[in-house]
């Protein structure tokens, strides 16, 4: 196993930039996710420390070893790419045995680290087969495999489930978890899926524009996130935005009007804006209510999604192009809106968040509880 680290690594084609001065520490045996939109350089970053892409500033080092000018083969990795990349003429076991054999790995000692390798993604039942005689997700376990048997220090994976249905996704997710804790080897796992960030990581890296916006545990972005960008990323649903004026900030409370007139009580400290700013309020989906305490906000229910234990309700609202998302156990009366009810919306002060024109979140006293 090893650690990873990168000081101001940056990349660029030309006069293009694409990563720009990343520092990161990826702990010895953590699991890493890299988030970001398309074309965030997340996969870049990720083919950097592999030695696919060579970088153009800064120092990258595996297991604290300085790897800038290592080719990938010596530098203690094994990559898992989306598209599989397994031989199609090849039975199972010769795909996964492959590299063994490049390196001249003796034969008996070949066959235990592909048996043993099989045996822990339960595949070995399959070894004889070709690729054409699998499904999605067994081909994906091969291609783990055959990075298995290297015995890497650091594992890397480009978007594996992006190729495979939705529920065989989510069976995969539970595999990785599994894997990880068996192996107990770094692991950097690149995905635009921020669901899969969520349930895989021990933190996560936000990436923007060959930047990273944040990184921290999937619940400290989900909680805290430090700017715009990150709320709106981490979260499904993503979190509801309005405009908002700030009236008045104490050290416990901030004062705020709404396009439509609402004022808004928030638990947050927003004294270093001052009266009269214009400021953006989030509040995630399932933090709404309908009815009780909080502040008021009146809207008509435009559509609803009603499914079984969930119902969402989207509510239009003024200055937004998008309706507010609102999340509601569906066993509460909930599965019973319909498009065109009016709705009594509450938004719990201590489930408010502020961001600043720039984007910079304000500090929040108080963490909501989950439900409605």
């Amino acid at each position: 196993m090893a650690d990873v680290k990168l000081q101001a690594v940056a990349k660029a084609y030309g006069e293009t930039k694409i990563l720009h001065g990343i520092d990161l520490e990826i702990r010895d045996g953590e699991f890493m996710v890299f988030v970001g939109p398309s074309g965030c350089g997340k996969s870049t970053l990720l083919r950097s420390i592999a030695g696919l892409e060579e970088i153009t500033g800064g120092e990258l080092r595996i297991g604290g070893r300085l790897v800038n000018d290592v080719p990938p083969a010596e530098r203690g990795i094994a990559m898992v790419f989306q598209s599989y990349a397994l031989y199609p003429h090849m039975n199972l076991f010769d795909n996964m045995a492959f590299g063994l054999k490049l390196a001249k790995v003796p034969k008996a000692e070949t066959e235990t680290l592909v048996r043993n390798a099989a045996k822990i993604l339960h595949i070995e039942h399959l070894l004889d087969r070709k690729p054409k005689d699998l499904s999605g997700g067994q081909r994906q376990r091969v291609a783990i495999g055959r990075a298995i048997v290297r015995k890497p220090d650091v594992f890397l994976f480009d978007e594996p489930l992006s190729n495979l249905d939705a529920a065989l996704r989510v069976r995969m997710r539970y595999e990785f978890a599994k894997l990880h804790d068996e192996l107990k080897t770094t692991m950097v796992y690149v995905t635009h899926d921020q669901v899969e960030a969520m349930t895989l990581a021990d933190r996560i890296v936000v990436l923007s524009a060959g930047k990273i916006e944040q990184v921290g545990t999937p619940l400290e972005l989900y909680e805290h996130p430090d700017n715009l960008f990150v709320a709106g990323f981490i979260g499904s649903p993503k979190m509801n935005f309005l405009n908002a004026e700030l009236l008045s900030a104490t050290d416990t409370e901030a004062e705020l009007k709404l396009a439509g007139g609402e004022t808004m009580r928030a638990r947050v400290d927003a004294r270093r804006a001052t009266p009269g700013a214009m400021l953006t309020l989030g509040i995630r989906p399932e933090h709404m209510r309908i009815g009780g305490e909080g502040n008021r906000l009146d809207s008509t229910v435009a559509f609803v999604e009603s499914l079984g234990g969930t119902t969402f309700a989207y509510c239009p609202y003024p200055g937004i192009e998008e309706p507010l998302t609102c999340q509601f156990e569906g066993r509460n009366g909930c599965d019973r809106l319909r498009a065109g009810d009016a709705l009594q919306l509450r938004l719990p002060p201590e489930a408010i968040y502020l961001f600043d024109a720039e984007g910079r979140a304000f500090h929040r006293l108080a963490a909501p509880e989950l439900g409605a």
